[in-house]
């Protein structure tokens, strides 16, 4: 259980599905996509029979354990996007991202879910002159195409980020953070008040055109959405649709005021720096130092297991990169660490869509950056379920397609040599001062 949910009173799950259902949208996978979905397809038309199957419980997946930076980021950069689509097409993506922050605060305000949201953006810092070198491109690269992203001197990112050896950073307005767990739950709570029925404790086995198929029955209806993210390889079909990739976090008892006079965070920006191998933390809102990262491994076939969510190196490994940022932590023990899958496709592209001819909607994709996209993917698919031609469906992301994943054991030694080469690269930069040119290899060839 993440820290997140552990601090949430208990409650009994929800009943399972009862047998065979009819429902008008049948959506499978209660985190944020689905509940999103849910919520937005309920508030524009009370009408609907939506009926939402979960394996577990609401928010079980990665929505109830995420890093809780709820940001504008998506997976594909906005450079990258243009080459793809076009200028203005990832500029109406980017704004569509900016202005997501403020949709789901909004909702969370107008339906009392107290999610401790607090927009006090994001700080990446700079603590190597190649870090610089990479912060300064960022910002040179947003300020061409109009960006909110903004270069910090090595002053100006310490005073919001006290840790040690900042030469400088990169800060953008656009990020709350928030505590997933409550989030997922008060969304699930106010789908239900508008009719939603939520089942849980109901594995579906199979989708396919006009039903869900669990062991409790099956559930027909003309669309059904598919919003399963990591666990999307254990349905037939799609074992080499996503790859689950596993993302680790660990997090502090509360700390005292001592501790933050020197590290800062006090509109509790999130934080991570410019190394190659993700890391990512924020202070949650009763002074608790909440940090994560990569470096798990995939696991072969798709594997997804709780056995894998507890990785002690890994562990470890966040302990002492948090401690070498901020070395008032001293030997602060780690109160609480857990994990789990998210999903990578095999682009690096997050997509939402509908097929019209089958009634089989999807999204996901977001390689770890889903609590923002998760809601426009929510508003978008809700649009594209009752046919509203608005600005949502028109942007690049709608109606990707990304390519399978290669059969194991190519799958498997991919995405396991892409995890070592990172970190070999912030070895290896630390080591020689030069860039590293394997680490500009892959990104190139994930299209970041």
């Amino acid at each position: 259980m993440s820290f997140w949910m552990s601090v949430l009173p208990q409650t009994p799950p929800r009943p399972p599905l009862p047998g065979d259902a009819e429902a008008d949208v049948c959506i499978v996978g209660a985190g944020y996509t689905g509940l999103w979905t849910a919520y937005y397809l309920a508030v524009a038309d009370p009408s609907l029979r939506i009926v939402v199957l979960e394996a577990r419980t609401a928010g079980f997946g990665a929505s109830g354990r995420n890093g809780g930076w709820c940001s504008a980021l998506f997976p594909k950069s906005v450079p990258a996007l243009d080459r793809a689509y076009g200028r203005e097409r990832a500029l109406a993506l980017n704004a569509a991202m900016e202005a997501t922050v403020d949709e789901v605060g909004r909702v969370a305000a107008a339906e009392g879910i107290d999610c401790d949201f607090a927009k006090g953006g994001t700080v990446v810092l700079a603590r190597t002159p190649l870090q610089l070198e990479r912060a300064r491109h960022e910002a040179d690269e947003a300020a061409g195409y109009g960006l909110d992203l903004r270069l910090l001197s090595a002053g100006e990112a310490r005073e919001r980020v006290g840790a040690t050896g900042v030469l400088g950073g990169t800060y953008t307005p656009h990020c709350a953070a928030i505590q997933p767990a409550k989030l997922v739950r008060g969304l699930a709570e106010a789908c239900e008040r508008r009719g939603v029925r939520i089942h849980e404790q109901t594995p579906v086995t199979r989708i396919a055109p006009g039903r869900a198929e669990t062991p409790h029955g099956t559930v027909r209806a003309p669309i059904v959405v598919r919003a399963t993210e990591g666990f999307t390889p254990r349905l037939p079909g799609l074992r080499r649709a996503i790859a689950p990739v596993y993302s680790l976090m660990i997090a502090t008892d509360p700390l005292p005021a001592s501790f933050w006079s020197e590290a800062g965070l006090s509109d509790r920006e999130t934080f991570t720096d410019h190394r190659h191998l993700i890391i990512y933390g924020q202070r949650t809102a009763d002074d608790r130092l909440a940090f994560g990262g990569r470096g798990a491994p995939y696991h072969y076939g798709s594997a997804v297991e709780e056995s894998f969510d507890l990785e002690p190196r890994v562990f470890a490994e966040l302990r002492r990169v948090l401690g070498e940022l901020f070395p008032a932590l001293g030997d602060v023990p780690v109160a609480h660490a857990w994990g789990g899958p998210l999903g990578i496709a095999r682009d690096w592209m997050a997509s939402v869509g509908l097929d019209p001819a089958t009634g089989l909607a999807w999204a996901g994709g977001y390689v770890g950056d889903g609590v923002g996209t998760t809601n426009l993917a929510g508003r978008t698919l809700a649009d594209l379920i009752r046919r509203v031609d608005s600005d949502l469906v028109t942007l690049p992301w709608v109606g990707h397609r990304s390519p399978n994943w290669e059969p194991e054991p190519l799958r498997w030694l991919g995405v396991n040599a892409s995890l070592r080469l990172m970190t070999a690269a912030d070895t290896a930069e630390a080591r020689t001062g030069r860039p590293s040119r394997r680490a500009a290899l892959l990104g190139r060839l994930i299209g970041a």
